[in-house]
């Protein structure tokens, strides 16, 4: 309410209008035939104009501080326009304050129980509280429309709350609102990430007519539940109906499912589609496309796509920094990460993930180290893969003190997290700590229970530091205690655990009682061992093996060749390498990579191509020198 002070006189009255006080003379009375002006609208009933310009500027409204004055006003002026104001407040952002003014309405209808549920969903992803609203408004007499339930449907889905998406369906159902378009998509989206795409399935063929969204409902539902062949095999019959057009959001969809099946050729005749269909390559078509040749392996493929893009967004750098990263191309990551920088663009918790996993792989700890410190500044530590991708990091550098403070100073610890520094206390050889690690995971107030990855870690702890009987006692506790069914990867633990130990005749057998046919990883760590404990009787039957299974491999057939000169089976040995001759399998020169300066140099046996190779040769001689004045003894076997 505005105040007017210092009228020169008392013949000035003041009119108060919102917004503005308006001050005009007040006409002396020379007669009775003279009439006074009228008086001023009474503020208890505001003329229609004052109502239509306060719903005007509150629907201009863009701050809370202009919403509190007019809302003030409109108190004052007994403007009553609750569903309104309620609409333009929760657009704001301001929900203790719009729960407050829905509170204050005696009586509320069902528009604004919708108004609330549907920005709880929407806008401030409260599930919960909007589940709460929704029983509110059922006690409350009201009942729910068209309007209410694809908001609930989508609360229950993020919650993947089964039970309530049931209830919802059966009242659904007892309104007659099944055949309502949105409220079926909402459904099949409900379903399917409850994880009941049978249910969803079912519901999708009962549809009469099915348009654009229903398919892609279906199709996303398959995606996210990894039925990729399922959602591959829908999109052939969407297309052989022809009765929809797929969109993008269709592609997007079906090019996740190809991605998962590691389907390259699939993936390459979605990209002619998008031509046919003639969709633009956007970020948001384009960066799926990149995940999807990332996932397949196919990275040329990916970085045409990212080329070709008019516009990157941050979704398409992270696509196919992850990409590499994934890979195993870890130099090109942090090349492209450098660029990206370069271009004025920040990073995300995404970016970071993918980028520490590159640092990890090649020992650039020193970007890691700048991105450890971005992420603390940037409040990333709050994420909890964040935290593990830095965990995981510091530990594959050697860097075990720094991994352990990051480790300590988390706020949220998931189950990966704790898998990340088990196992970097694992395979840098203290195993005992790692055992410990364990122990302190299973008595965390947060009742977090190991799985197979947890196990894997446990076990290549025992074997990194060659403790044999735990080896076997936590192998033997994972499906007695924690009914975890051991994998190959935790036979091929015990393989080489028993195999480093000597024990090649238990390792041998525990190979033979495998389940499942042995893997390359156990074969390799079983004939490493015949070769160092010179057992060429049990390496004969582990290297005819691995050949059949890794016929291409050079290291299989060097390794061999050493086991066999080892026990001085001579013509052995030189078959070996005249078989590798013979099948064309060249000798992968070993790699290297150090960091200087913030960037990532890889050397390659044998290779003088770089720049400052005469002085690296020079460095190297000097150092054999020193360790042979040391009293290194080579081993020249």
């Amino acid at each position: 309410m505005f105040v007017s002070k210092g009228c020169p006189s008392k013949r000035i009255s003041c009119a108060i209008f919102v917004g503005r006080v308006e001050c005009s003379p007040k006409p002396m009375l020379k007669s009775k035939l003279l009439k006074p002006p009228p008086p001023p609208p009474s503020y208890a009933s505001p003329s229609r104009h004052r109502h239509h310009r306060i719903l005007s500027l509150l629907k201009q409204c863009t701050t809370l501080r202009c919403f509190k004055q007019i809302h003030a006003h409109m108190l004052t002026l007994a403007v009553r326009k609750p569903n309104d104001l309620l609409a333009r407040l929760l657009l704001l952002g301001d929900l203790p304050y719009s729960l407050l003014l829905f509170s204050q309405n005696p009586r509320p209808n069902d528009f604004s129980f919708n108004l609330v549920i549907r920005a709880l969903v929407t806008l401030y992803s409260r599930f919960p509280l909007a589940l709460e609203f929704y029983l509110r408004m059922l006690r409350s007499g009201l009942r729910p429309d068209h309007y209410t339930f694809p908001f609930v449907l989508l609360a229950a889905a993020n919650l993947q709350s089964l039970y309530h998406g049931l209830a919802a369906h059966a009242s659904i159902v007892k309104l007659a609102l099944q055949d309502v378009d949105h409220v079926q998509h909402s459904l099949l989206t409900m379903y399917a990430r409850c994880g009941q795409v049978g249910l969803a399935r079912k519901l999708f063929d009962e549809i009469a007519v099915r348009d654009s969204v229903s398919w892609n409902s279906m199709l996303s539902g398959y995606a996210k539940m990894g039925c990729a062949g399922e959602a591959v095999e829908l999109f052939r019959r969407m297309r052989s109906e022809g009765l929809v057009e797929p969109d993008e959001v269709t592609l997007v969809s079906v090019l996740a499912a190809c991605g998962d099946l590691g389907d390259v050729s699939l993936g390459m005749w979605l990209e002619e589609l998008v031509g046919e269909y003639g969709l633009v390559l956007n970020s948001f078509l384009g960066s799926s496309m990149i995940d999807m040749y990332g996932k397949c392996g196919d990275l040329d493929s990916a970085r045409r796509v990212f080329d070709r893009l008019a516009k990157k967004d941050l979704v398409a750098w992270n696509a196919m920094i992850t990409g590499y990263a994934q890979n195993g191309l870890s130099n090109e990551a942090i090349k492209l990460f450098h660029t990206m920088r370069k271009k004025g663009i920040e990073p995300d918790k995404i970016t970071i993930v993918g980028v520490l996993s590159a640092c990890a792989s090649v020992g650039a700890l020193e970007l890691g180290m700048s991105l450890d410190a971005y992420a603390s500044r940037n409040g990333l530590y709050n994420n909890v893969y964040v935290g593990t991708a830095l965990v995981d990091m510091y530990a594959k550098c050697g860097n075990l003190v720094r991994a352990m403070e990051v480790f300590e100073n988390l706020p949220h610890r998931n189950l990966f997290t704790w898998n990340a520094i088990i196992s970097a206390f694992a395979f840098n050889g203290q195993g005992e700590e790692s055992i410990s690690l364990f122990s302190q995971m299973l008595a965390d107030k947060q009742g977090l229970l190991p799985d197979d990855i947890t196990f894997i870690g446990l076990l290549s702890a025992c074997v990194h530091s060659g403790l044999v009987d735990e080896g076997r006692r936590w192998f033997g506790l994972m499906q007695s205690t924690y009914g975890i069914v051991p994998k190959i990867e935790h036979y091929s633990c015990m393989v080489d655990l028993f195999a480093r130990a000597g024990l090649l005749e238990e390792a041998w057998e525990f190979l033979e009682k495998m389940p499942q046919k042995p893997d390359a990883v156990a074969l390799g760590a079983m004939l490493s061992a015949c070769r160092y404990h010179k057992n060429a009787k049990i390496g004969e039957k582990i290297a005819k093996r691995i050949l059949e299974l890794e016929p291409s491999n050079s290291a299989n057939y060097v390794i061999s060749s050493k086991m066999f000169a080892g026990s001085k089976r001579w013509k052995d040995s030189a078959r070996m390498i005249g078989l590798m001759r013979e099948r064309g399998v060249a000798k992968t020169p070993g790699c290297s990579w150090i960091e200087v300066s913030d960037q990532v140099h890889e050397f390659h046996a044998g290779d003088r191509m770089h720049l400052r190779a005469t002085e690296i040769f020079d460095m190297i001689d000097l150092v054999v020198d020193e360790m042979k004045m040391e009293g290194y003894p080579p081993k020249i076997d």
